[in-house]
C-alpha cells in the first residue's frame, strides 16, 4: 500500500514510518522541513504535495505543533492553528483527488477527555473535558484544541474516504527524545517518584501496539469516528513510575510536590498538564472490535522498552 504521513517527522511518525516501511509499504512523509526522500508541504495550503495523496491508499495525518513546550498563549495558539489548518488542507486534498485514499486516519488525543479519577473514559461513556471545576483555564483550551481538530476532519467533504480520529494516549517507544526517553531519564536520576501525590492516572500505549492498532484500523472498513488508542490498563502515576523504576533497577524515586513539578517542567521547557492531568482512558472500541494488545500491562511493557533502550533495538 501507499501510505502518506503528513507531519511524520516526530516521534510517532518515526515509529510508524519505520514499522510500515519494514512491512513493505510505500511510505511518503510530508514535512515543512523535508529531509532527503520526504516531500515538502506547509501544512496549510494546497500544493504539489497533493499529488502524493491522489492515488494513495491511506493517509495518516500526524501534523501539529509538539505539545512538549511551555503552554504560553502563543504556543497554545500555534498548537490550535497547526492542527486545524493541517486537518483542513488534508481534507481539501482528499476531496479534490481523482483517486482518493480509502481511509484517512487523523491524529487526535486522549487529552480530549475530562480530568477525572472516578471512572475510565471510553468512546461511548467517556466525559469530554473542559468544564471540570478547579482546572486551569489552559487545560480547557487543550480540550478545545482536540475538539476543533476532530471537528475539522468531520466536516471534510470526503464521501469516498473513511475517516477515523485516533484519540491517542502517550506512545511509549525507545527512541531518543520521545516521552518514554524523558520519563526514563527522570527515573534513572532517582527523580521518578510520585508527583503531587501521584493519584492522577497515566494512559499510555506501547509503540508496537500503536502500530498494530493503526494497521487494524486501516483493515477494518466498518470502523469510523473516534477511537481510543490506549492500553487497557491506565494506572496512577505513582504506580506507573514505580514500575518504570523497577524495570530499570532504580530503587529510589524522590517525590515531587506540585510546585516542584512546576519548576521541573519549566527547566524541561514543558508543562505540568502533561504530569498532573488524570488521563484515565481505555480502548473500548478497539476491544469490542476484537483487537488484542500484545503489551496490555505497563510493567511488562516497561521491561520491554528498557531492554530495547539498553540494546538500542528500535524495531
Amino acid at each position: 500500500m501507499k501510505i502518506v504521513i503528513p507531519g511524520g517527522t516526530g516521534q510517532v511518525g518515526t515509529v510508524l514510518k519505520r514499522a510500515l516501511g519494514a512491512a513493505g509499504h510505500d511510505v511518503v512523509v510530508l514535512s515543512r522541513h523535508p529531509a532527503p526522500g520526504e516531500v515538502h508541504w506547509d501544512g496549510a495550503t494546497l500544493g504539489p504535495w497533493c499529488e502524493e495523496i491522489d492515488g494513495s491508499d491511506v493517509v495518516v495525518n500526524l501534523a501539529g505543533r509538539s505539545v512538549s513546550c511551555r503552554y504560553t498563549p502563543a504556543n497554545l495558539r500555534e498548537m490550535m492553528d497547526s492542527r486545524v489548518d493541517s486537518a483542513r488542507v488534508v481534507g481539501e486534498a482528499i476531496a479534490k483527488a481523482a483517486r482518493p485514499p480509502r481511509v484517512w486516519l487523523q491524529m487526535s488525543t486522549a487529552t480530549i477527555y475530562a480530568h477525572r479519577f472516578d471512572a475510565p473514559n471510553d468512546e461511548a461513556t467517556g466525559v469530554i473535558g473542559g468544564a471540570e471545576p478547579g482546572i486551569p483555564g489552559y487545560w480547557a483550551y487543550s480540550v478545545d484544541i482536540a475538539k476543533a481538530w476532530e471537528r475539522e476532519q468531520e466536516r471534510a467533504d470526503t464521501p469516498d474516504t473513511r475517516k477515523v480520529a485516533m484519540r491517542a494516549a502517550m506512545v511509549m517507544s525507545p527512541d531518543r527524545g520521545g516521552v518514554f526517553d524523558v520519563l526514563l531519564r527522570l527515573a534513572r536520576l532517582g527523580l521518578g517518584g510520585p508527583v503531587a501525590g501521584g493519584a492522577q492516572y497515566v494512559s499510555w500505549i506501547h509503540d508496537q501496539d500503536f502500530v498494530r492498532a493503526v494497521e487494524f484500523l486501516v483493515a477494518r472498513d466498518d470502523i469510523t469516528g473516534p477511537v481510543n488508542l490506549a492500553a487497557p490498563t491506565p494506572l496512577p502515576q505513582r504506580a506507573f513510575m514505580r514500575a518504570l523504576r523497577g524495570a530499570w533497577g532504580m530503587p529510589v524515586g524522590l517525590p515531587a510536590t506540585r510546585w516542584m513539578a512546576e519548576l521541573g517542567a519549566f527547566g524541561l521547557r514543558s508543562d505540568t498538564e502533561l504530569l498532573l492531568k488524570s488521563r484515565r482512558v481505555v480502548p473500548g472500541r478497539l476491544l469490542e472490535a476484537g483487537f488484542t494488545f500484545e503489551r496490555p500491562g505497563w510493567p511488562e511493557a516497561a521491561d520491554d522498552l528498557v531492554r530495547r533502550v539498553r540494546g538500542r533495538d528500535l524495531s
